[in-house]
């Protein structure tokens, strides 16, 4: 082998080795950079979300103290008045007014085909009651025994749902009842004037909740043939609370 064909052979091996390497590097140091950047983005993206998720909390708990505050003053301000009002009472020697309330939780949905029956963790419980549920202050609906004998929430939507309200500043008496689309005040006297925007509450005549509750609003008065319906925009959400009140004495 000649010496010339040696510096070629040498040649072609150094300029082989050197672009094998050089690709293997290029791979070395592209992969790096993803993993890198791919890590980067992540960081980046959880940090935001800590960020987002501190600045939630931060303003729910300005809510909850906003709503707090006005919870006291409202409790205080009732207190002041079932004062009055069982002072009243004793003076006319009727016995004292003292509705009572009870937390309870909500487990889960009845049936998860079912979105208008709810599971609840409420102890006592008289399977043969009927009690009144409220969420955020307004009606959710009624409480009833389930199958089981265990407390079981009807959401307002329920066909079931039944409880007797007050329909606007004239008292118009009238029927709350589900048909699992909306919610109905149902069997309105023909010659009563029911309008769109009158406000529903408890009428408190059924022993299911004492009266004055807000149920929703009316939104359309449809024409029956022997009496008149009204459809309502109830004041709870759909979705289910953690948290609700079960009246346990209206």
């Amino acid at each position: 082998m000649n010496k010339k064909f040696k510096n070629i052979l040498l040649l072609s091996i150094v300029v082989f080795t050197a672009f094998y390497y050089r690709t293997s590097l290029k791979a070395s140091v592209d992969w790096a950079s993803e993993k890198f950047l791919t890590s980067y983005v992540d960081m980046k993206m959880a940090i935001s979300h800590k960020i987002d998720e501190h600045i939630a909390q931060k303003e729910e708990i300005q809510r909850l103290k906003a709503e707090n505050q006005d919870l006291q003053k409202s409790a205080v301000l009732s207190v002041a008045f079932a004062q009055k009002l069982n002072d009243l009472l004793k003076e006319r020697n009727i016995s004292k007014y003292e509705p009572q309330m009870s937390l309870v939780t909500t487990i889960g949905y009845s049936n998860l085909s079912d979105y208008s029956k709810v599971r609840l963790a409420f102890e006592p419980f008289d399977g043969n009651r009927i009690y009144g549920l409220l969420s955020q202050g307004a009606v959710a609906g009624i409480v009833v025994a389930s199958e089981a004998n265990q407390p079981q929430g009807l959401l307002l939507s329920d066909p079931k749902a039944v409880f007797s309200v007050y329909v606007g500043n004239q008292k118009i008496q009238g029927v709350s009842q589900g048909n699992r689309k909306e919610v109905l005040v149902k069997y309105i006297s023909q010659w009563l004037e029911p309008k769109v925007g009158d406000e529903v509450v408890t009428s408190g005549l059924d022993g299911i909740f004492f009266e004055g509750i807000k149920v929703g609003t009316v939104t359309e008065i449809i024409q029956e043939e022997s009496f008149k319906t009204v459809v309502i925009k109830p004041y709870t959400e759909p979705r289910v609370p953690s948290y609700m009140y079960v009246i346990t004495k209206p």
